[in-house]
């Protein structure tokens, strides 16, 4: 299967906020697809599972221990850019396939930021600005494309006087 060389960072990736408070646990959902089976990685504040399916109809399921704490929030960013300071990332979803010779991923995180949806919006466009980025915007809604060509959009919502949003990346 082409995609199994996936396999470890997913493996390290799920164990993502795996830590002492679980309540607090990012979910996180992968799911990547092949002509030779699949992978599918779900982890939130229940621990996490992880299972291989190949294409005759065997798998492999393993429960992933609570043994990592990552630091999602400092290990993302676009060209450089990271979240408005202070924003915790609540959800991972990743879904990948490389059926038919079709590379094809699309990346979605969900987040809560400090902030208020336009100031958060502002910064983040200040920041693409600096970087040499450039974005598109719709209200409080960001739009892009990244240096190695995936589209991009960061919308952010209203949450009294903070803001949740989502990131979104589709690589084709």
């Amino acid at each position: 299967m082409r995609l199994a060389f996936l396999i470890p960072p997913m493996l390290l990736l799920a164990a993502c906020g795996q830590g002492e408070d679980k309540k607090d646990a990012t979910e996180i959902a992968i799911n990547a697809d092949g002509d030779d089976g699949g992978v599918q990685i779900k982890t939130g504040q229940n621990g996490g599972k992880l299972t291989i399916g190949g294409k005759d109809g065997t798998a492999v399921n393993i429960n992933i221990p609570d043994f990592v704490d990552f630091d999602i929030e400092g290990d993302f960013d676009i060209d450089g850019v990271k979240l408005y300071p202070g924003s915790k990332i609540t959800r991972v979803d990743i879904d990948a396939s490389d059926k038919g010779g079709n590379d094809k991923a699309t990346v979605k995180l969900g987040f809560t930021s400090p902030a208020a949806p336009a100031k958060a919006a502002d910064w983040m466009a200040g920041e693409f600005a600096k970087k040499g980025v450039k974005v598109t915007r719709d209200g409080d809604m960001l739009a892009g494309k990244d240096e190695d060509g995936d589209d991009f959009t960061i919308a952010f919502a209203p949450d009294g006087a903070t803001s949740k949003g989502t990131v979104k990346i589709v690589s084709n």
